[in-house]
């Protein structure tokens, strides 16, 4: 089969900056040329037209277009012919595209196309209780109802997007995949009473949540530490740095304790993730949380939120502890109970390997996406 994607990031030099969208596109399209497929990634809204193979993958950087007016239209016209003739060209089997911003509205491709909810704006706008804009729901919406096929991240994610756009048809659940290979424990010490959380410092993440209950944490273990690695994102409901907001409610005897590292590589994320105690995602917002199924692939016990995907990927009691992230005490005492005891640590982390490797690694999930592309095709 020849499968191509439509998407507006893919991790490369010559792109953009990418993020947790364009690394599950490559991760899947990587594991789908190991498979002996072909596959074509259209990445549009560049700076550049350029055309290039990245380990057996051919890339199309489409250069974004400026129009006088009805951009809006004319740049998803522009798009449907440039797809349109490489699918002819290049007999392209599927086209997958996300759901974020319904690209796919209005376009008609000339082979079956797939959209794959990793959460659309209308999803993230809906747990975060913010007003989406009428222009990009209608967008959404369209892009889902004329899909050929419907996939998403989770079973939380395909309930909600139903209900969200009234939806009639079918969505089924494929998760995105993890090189376990890549994602392993290494060898770097653990560092006792250390806390990690990753990811953007940004409200619906639960980081302002993290702030009270760090202050229970800190008050009942002096040892304690936090370091946060993410980078800063202006709140959307004040205007403010997310990070200045976090320190304001930290109280202020506790400040030296807390180390804000930014926006890390890949590698030095690993480093954070392995000398960490415990790692602590309290989200409440997610498809399907990456970095939940990252830190569990590296042996580590976590304390999450408990909300829809949670149970999809976290074992409550086994791979660590879900919780709801706005009561603080109970947070707290997860993450004390786990600082405490470095055998229930253990067990826990070897847990959550083991849950990463039969549901979420890369050759397990690689063979859920081809029986589905197959069944597209043949239909």
């Amino acid at each position: 089969m020849h499968i191509a994607f439509l998407t507006p990031e893919y991790p490369h030099p010559y792109l953009n900056r990418s993020g947790g969208l364009g690394t599950s596109i490559k991760n899947l399209a990587s594991s789908l040329i190991e498979a002996g497929e072909r596959v074509t990634v259209f990445v549009y809204s560049q700076a550049e037209d350029r055309e290039f193979e990245d380990q057996g993958v051919q890339i199309h950087s489409i250069a974004k277009r400026k129009y006088k007016f009805a951009g809006w239209y004319l740049h998803r016209r522009f798009l449907q012919r440039y797809v349109n003739r490489e699918i002819l060209l290049h007999k392209i089997d599927v086209l997958e595209a996300p759901d974020w911003t319904g690209i796919t509205a209005l376009m008609r491709f000339k082979c079956p196309l797939v959209i794959r909810c990793n959460g659309s704006d209308g999803y993230f706008c809906h747990l975060d209780n913010r007003k989406q804009k009428p222009k990009n729901r209608w967008f959404e919406k369209q892009a889902l109802k004329n899909a050929d096929h419907l996939l998403a991240v989770s079973a939380f994610t395909a309930k909600l997007t139903k209900e969200i756009f009234e939806l009639k048809k079918e969505i089924q659940v494929i998760p995105n995949s993890i090189d376990v290979a890549q994602f392993k424990p290494i060898q770097i010490p653990e560092l006792p009473n250390r806390i990690l959380y990753y990811g953007s410092i940004i409200r619906k993440k639960g980081v302002l949540e993290l702030a009270e209950i760090c202050n229970i944490v800190f008050e009942q273990n002096p040892e304690a530490l936090l370091i946060l690695a993410g980078n800063d994102v202006r709140d959307f409901f004040t205007g403010r740095s997310t990070q200045e907001l976090f320190i304001e409610l930290v109280k202020p005897e506790f400040h030296k304790r807390i180390e804000f590292k930014g926006l890390l590589a890949y590698e030095l994320v690993q480093e954070e993730i392995a000398k960490a105690a415990v790692v602590v995602l309290p989200s409440f917002a997610e498809a399907l949380p990456m970095t939940w199924v990252e830190a569990m692939a590296m042996e580590k016990a976590l304390v999450t939120s408990d909300i829809g995907w949670a149970n999809e990927v976290m074992l409550d009691g086994e791979t660590g502890y879900t919780v709801d992230p706005k009561n603080h005490e109970k947070y707290a005492d997860a993450v004390l109970k786990l600082l405490d005891d470095e055998e229930l640590r253990s067990k826990m982390g070897a847990r959550a390997r083991k849950q990463v490797v039969g549901h979420f690694a890369t050759a397990v999930v690689v063979k859920q996406n081809l029986e589905f592309y197959k069944g597209v095709v043949k239909a």
